[in-house]
Formats: C-alpha cells, sequence, structure tokens
C-alpha cells in the first residue's frame, strides 16, 4: 500500500541534529531536482521581497530566513516535523512499534521542496509551497510533475495507492488511475451535503491512522478500502475510470 499525504503548512524544527542528508532520503533519482530547489529557494528566500514572492506575512519572516541555510540546519524524520492538523490526528508518536514501522513503509510525503519523501526520512524544517514559483524553475507543481511520475512509478505499482492529498499537492503527482482512491469528508444534515474543508485535514488524519493501526491485512483494492471505511465511518465509493481515481467519501452527521 502507498499512502500519499500533503506536507503540513506548519512545521516542527528540530532543536537538534545532524543536517539533511539528501544521498539518504527516499527516491534517491530526485537529489538533483532537490538541490536545485534549495538553492532556488535559498536565493528567493534572501531577496528583500522574500515574503511577497513566498506569499507568506511577515509572522512568518523567521521561517523564511531558515530557508537560506536548509543545507546546514538539524533534520528530523517528516512525521515531526510536519505537524499540522492531518499528523496530529494521525498521531504517529501513540501508535505501536509495529503500526510506527507499517507507516514509515506506506507513507509518503509530496512536497514542494522535496519532491517525494518517506515518513521516516530527516528532513528540516522550510517554508514553500508546491503553489509557489521559483526563478529558474517556474511553478514547482510543473516542475515536480514528470520527475515524480519517473520516481515514483515502481512504489506505485505495488498495490492501492490511497491518496489524501490536497487539490494543490495532487496537480504534482498523479498515480496510476485505476489503483488510486482519493479520501474526500463530507457533512450530511437533511439530506443536503456540504465539502468540509479545514476538518477534513483532520478527518482524513483519523482515516489514515485507523488503517494503520487496525488488524488484519491492508487493503488491496478500493471495494476493501470501503470496507475498512466503514469500520468507523458512514462512507461511499464512487468507481473511477482509466484517467479518473476512484472517489472514497467520508459523510459525516452534522
Amino acid at each position: 500500500m502507498l499512502i500519499l499525504l500533503p506536507p503540513s503548512e506548519g512545521k516542527t524544527p528540530a532543536s537538534r541534529g545532524a543536517a539533511v542528508d539528501l544521498p539518504t532520503l527516499s527516491f534517491p533519482g530526485l537529489e538533483v531536482a532537490r538541490q536545485e530547489i534549495m538553492e532556488a529557494l535559498a536565493e528567493v528566500s534572501g531577496r528583500h521581497d522574500a515574503l511577497e514572492a513566498l506569499g507568506v506575512g511577515a509572522s512568518l519572516a523567521d521561517d523564511v530566513d531558515r530557508n537560506r541555510r536548509l543545507h546546514a540546519e538539524p533534520a528530523a524524520p517528516a512525521h515531526r516535523v510536519y505537524s499540522g492538523v492531518l499528523y496530529e490526528a494521525l498521531g504517529y508518536g501513540s501508535l505501536t512499534p509495529a503500526q510506527r514501522r507499517k507507516a514509515d513503509e506506506w507513507i509518503v510525503v509530496i512536497s514542494a521542496l522535496w519532491g517525494a519523501v518517506g515518513f521516516a526520512d530527516a528532513v528540516p524544517a522550510y517554508r514553500l509551497s508546491m503553489s509557489t514559483a521559483l526563478p529558474g524553475v517556474g511553478r514547482l507543481a510543473s516542475y515536480w510533475k514528470p520527475r515524480l511520475g519517473e520516481a515514483l512509478a515502481e512504489r506505485a505499482a505495488e498495490g492501492l495507492v490511497v491518496d489524501c492529498r490536497s487539490s494543490t499537492y495532487a496537480s504534482a503527482y498523479s498515480p496510476p488511475a485505476e489503483r488510486t482512491v482519493t479520501v474526500d469528508v463530507v457533512t450530511e444534515r437533511n439530506g443536503k451535503r456540504t465539502v468540509v474543508s479545514h476538518f477534513a485535514k483532520h478527518h482524513r488524519g483519523e482515516f489514515v491512522r485507523h488503517l494503520l493501526a487496525r488488524r488484519g491485512k491492508a487493503p488491496s483494492s478500493p471495494a476493501a478500502l470501503l470496507a475498512v471505511a466503514r469500520e468507523r465511518w458512514n462512507a461511499e465509493l464512487t468507481d473511477g475510470t482509466a484517467r479518473k481515481p476512484h472517489s472514497l467519501v467520508l459523510v459525516l452527521d452534522d
């Protein structure tokens, strides 16, 4: 199984430790691309208009300044650095050792800076969105799309792909549609459904945690994933096509 997650906007910097070692990260074929993005990001982050170029406010000035020295910043496992709503709900720290091994094996984070990293890969905190365009690189989703398609081809061919990414990060990589299931969240009240936005991250995190914590074999088909979802949620599955992934919807009572 392959579980695709977006990074969190908020990240927790490591307080100590060695710097990132690019050759040791998952998908080593991305090393040259990662180096290129790091250099372009460092250059932009040192400009007078860095905050505007990166689309962030003044409160994140320290994060942007950190972008200038990522080669020397302490690194920590991705599951610790990414610390937003989805990751809090996933709760890696409270998983059992066996469940953590599943997480490290199954989860890949699609990143504007690294392209794709494993959950146990050691990386520094940074500030960069997939929607950003960097000088000499262009818009990052377009930059990464062909590179990730090649780098993840073998990994995505190993079984079911559970896609929990937001649309911004989904645009950077399209796994094989016939083996992919996207996860969406809606609320239902008096027969009317509303798409959940911010809190969808929380429920996707809970769903991933359920996949990791439950006993039994990992689901190997969209129908099996639906059955797993129905262990805890009211869930529905819409079949995909040759080009469009299957869609799993978690239906919450409003």
